[in-house]
């Protein structure tokens, strides 16, 4: 692993923060109109890499999503917004974490329809696993899903190696 942390720069989350909203069209749905959980994995993906990009500044690439959570439906003609913000990093590793939320644009009503934990590694030019800056936590929401992060990141550790 290319060792270049000590002379990175810490970030806060909001730094890399990144939301993407997109409308959902009948190519992305079922007969009945409901939204393939697949497209909307999908732009969970996008928008975790991006703020994973943001953060390390190199290529990074999706190695596990977890707690994945369809909470309620996205229909044809929705408008989704996804916000993503890291939570934890670690050597290479970041957590992502992304909600996800439908807006019917003629009532307004916005409902909360997903939510997941995404991870990435940073990688180098030589798509080497590369450190990333660590994380400058400033608010005690920060601090709070620093630590829960890392208990998530433990986890997914301990799984691997089994």
């Amino acid at each position: 692993m290319s060792s270049e942390s000590s002379n990175m720069r810490e970030k806060s989350p909001s730094e890399s923060h990144a939301e993407v909203i997109v409308r959902m069209f009948p190519s992305d749905a079922n007969p009945a109109g409901n939204v393939f959980g697949g497209e909307i994995l999908k732009h969970i993906d996008m928008v975790a890499g991006i703020v994973a990009q943001r953060h390390c500044q190199s290529n990074a690439v999706t190695v596990s999503m977890d707690s994945v959570n369809f909470l309620k439906p996205v229909f044809v003609g929705n408008v989704l917004t996804l916000n993503a913000r890291i939570n934890y990093v670690h050597n290479s590793s970041m957590e992502i974490e992304v909600r996800a939320e439908a807006e019917d644009i003629v009532t307004g009503i916005r409902t909360v329809t997903g939510t997941a934990f995404v991870t990435f590694v940073a990688l180098d030019k030589n798509g080497k696993p590369t450190h990333v800056p660590k994380l400058s936590l400033k608010t005690d929401d920060d601090r709070i899903k620093f630590e829960e992060g890392k208990i998530r990141m433990d986890t997914r550790i301990k799984h691997r190696q089994k």
